[in-house]
């Protein structure tokens, strides 16, 4: 399972949670972000290589509507309603990514073997 985690300048939450779920058997695991000076930019190769694209916010849900609607068709994009408040691997946030991501992959497991 491929999984893209999307925040705004891809330097706190979602290079966490690249580096939290890169530990996991099974999971390809990407991180970028919706601004242009992002660290790593998001790019429609990155958003159609991935199965689940992870948002940290509500605004990120819309920014990525916005500029990449035409490979989000067959996407599933949750929001993971996480503020910028964190730190790099603050113990904080990989416990709230882990508390909130690792549930709903159990879920698309299930759903994709039926």
């Amino acid at each position: 399972m491929k999984l893209l985690f999307v925040c705004s300048r891809n330097r706190l939450r979602s290079p966490t949670a690249e580096a939290v779920f890169a530990e996991y058997d099974g999971l390809e695991v990407d991180s970028a972000g919706l601004n242009p000076e992002a660290d790593m930019p998001l790019t429609s190769e990155a958003v159609q290589w991935a199965d689940i694209v992870f948002v940290m916010e509500q605004s990120h849900r819309s920014q990525l509507a916005k500029k990449f609607q035409p490979w989000l068709k067959q996407k599933r994009v949750i929001c993971l309603d996480i503020p910028d408040k964190y730190g790099y691997m603050d113990p904080a946030l990989v416990k709230l990514l882990k508390q909130k991501v690792l549930p709903l992959l159990g879920t698309f497991k299930g759903s994709e073997q039926r």
